[in-house]
């Protein structure tokens, strides 16, 4: 069964990195960018919709974690991240940071 969007959406968990660390390690990990909603983009890897998440990963929204993050989250273990499972994938969206 396909999950629907309002059920993802309340899937969402905040993880930290060092949790996370072992699906990058394994090639699972995705990173979804701060413009696209975490939950759409995990209902569009449900549901197979190539055109959707090809077009994301062609424009970078949709991406492995760049050394750059990874530099950021190694430097800081309990940085916590948006999290979203999609077998065998995760998907994972900084959180926003409040001042």
């Amino acid at each position: 069964m396909i999950p629907q969007d309002t059920q993802l959406a309340g899937e969402i968990a905040a993880v930290e990195w060092h949790w996370l660390r072992p699906h990058h390690e394994q090639g699972r990990l995705y990173v979804v960018a701060a413009g696209l909603d975490l939950a759409a983009v995990a209902l569009a890897v449900a549901r197979d919709d190539c055109a959707a998440v090809h077009g994301w990963l062609a424009a970078g929204t949709l991406a492995k974690a760049d050394a750059d993050q990874l530099a950021r989250w190694n430097a800081d273990p309990t940085r916590a991240l948006n999290m979203l499972i999609v077998q065998p994938f995760v998907l994972v969206q900084e959180r926003p940071t409040t001042h």
